[in-house]
């Protein structure tokens, strides 16, 4: 086992989880006592009754989200269940407050029925401000996230499908500088069709990219394919102009940018060296990309990019989601817009003013990051 792996473990069982719930007003005595609690806050009770919207201005809510996960597909490690996704839950609502200071709680549900995650979260939702849905696997998620998007009044987004889509978006308009490319000109592939292959596929076409070939396990994406569900032939709908079939091999040929949101070493280094001489390889499984960064280069990529914390140009969704959810709760926002993630994408790019191969996204840790995203995000 790997020592980091060692070192989590242990530290999980020395705190016993990351969270813990701590008061923002002191109880010293009785006077604070019946502020806090009863009689006082029988007060605003009353007033929130009357008028359910003022709980946005007495309580948690205005600052508060839920993650909700059924555990589905926790990282790259696949169905867990619902108690193996807890670690994950706390690790996320850590960083929503380290990087913009929003309170966020970890809801793991013991199913993985559409509808009875739907009603739970209805059921949950007048104590939080927005819905983060979180490792629920495609196609569930995107159905989860359509009904509670149309039944609740606070912004839902399921991060693994947006919150990729924005820093990758955000990564491609930095490359098309570095590369001295055009959207309008680019041939992309995108390998994975799951929840974020899927969604990162429709913000780029939604921003302008023609020419996207979108890669399932069975191969290139095409309306002629007669075993797409319903996700998968909306895909066909706006990708693959040329009707490439085959390989990935072969949708490569001729390519100039790779994005892989799939599965590890499933791209050796004589595929890369059939794509365009000024490449760029966005290999971004997790945690062992589709192919290494050296071979990568070795192999003529221009740009490379993982999901990796240890390597450069990281694309990591914690760029984009405390500075989204930061922007809703601030500006009240009801839901979510591709509008909005294109702005947030535009944002994150400009963070970066010279671009290059090397950098072509800001780090997690430079400051001011969430409060650029945030002011994208508003009605």
């Amino acid at each position: 086992m790997d020592k980091v792996y060692e070192d989590s473990l242990e530290l999980h069982r020395k705190y016993h989880g990351k969270l813990e719930i701590k008061s923002k007003m002191p109880i010293k005595n009785k006077e604070d006592l019946s502020l806090v609690y009863t009689p006082g806050v029988g007060a605003v009770s009353t007033e929130i009754g009357n008028n359910p919207n003022l709980a946005n201005e007495y309580t948690l809510k205005r600052n508060t989200i839920a993650i909700v996960s059924d555990g589905s597909a926790i990282l790259g490690l696949g169905n867990l269940g619902p108690e193996a996704a807890i670690p994950v839950m706390e690790g996320k609502a850590v960083l929503f407050k380290r990087f913009a200071n929003v309170d966020a709680f970890p809801i793991c549900l013991a199913t993985q029925n559409v509808d009875e995650i739907v009603r739970a979260v209805k059921y949950i939702a007048p104590v939080f401000g927005g819905i983060n849905l979180e490792d629920i696997a495609a196609p569930h998620c995107f159905e989860v996230e359509r009904k509670l998007q149309k039944e609740l009044s606070i912004p839902v987004m399921h991060d693994d499908q947006h919150g990729t889509a924005v820093v990758v978006l955000a990564g491609m308009i930095n490359s098309l500088k570095v590369l001295g490319s055009a959207k309008e000109n680019v041939r992309l592939v995108v390998n994975g069709a799951g929840a974020a292959g899927a969604t990162v596929t429709k913000l780029l076409a939604r921003y302008g990219f023609k020419d996207i070939t979108i890669l399932d396990s069975k191969g290139p994406i095409h309306k002629a394919r007669t075993d797409l569900n319903p996700e998968k032939t909306r895909l066909a709908e706006i990708t693959n102009p040329r009707n490439v079939t085959g390989s990935l091999a072969e949708a490569l040929k001729g390519a100039d940018i790779f994005i892989g949101l799939s599965k590890g070493n499933i791209l050796n280094e004589a595929m890369i060296k059939t794509m365009n001489r000024k490449s760029a390889v966005f290999a971004l499984a997790n945690p062992v990309p589709e192919i290494m960064p050296d071979l990568a280069i070795k192999a003529g990529a221009f740009i490379v990019a993982t999901g990796r914390s240890d390597l450069p140009n990281q694309v990591n969704n914690v760029l984009a989601f405390p500075g989204i959810f930061r922007g809703a709760l601030d500006n009240g926002v009801i839901q979510f817009n591709d509008n909005m993630f294109i702005a947030a994408a535009e944002a994150l790019a400009a963070i970066v003013a010279k671009p290059d191969p090397q950098r072509i996204l800001p780090s997690i840790f430079e400051e001011g990051i969430a409060a650029t995203v945030a002011k994208a995000i508003h009605n």
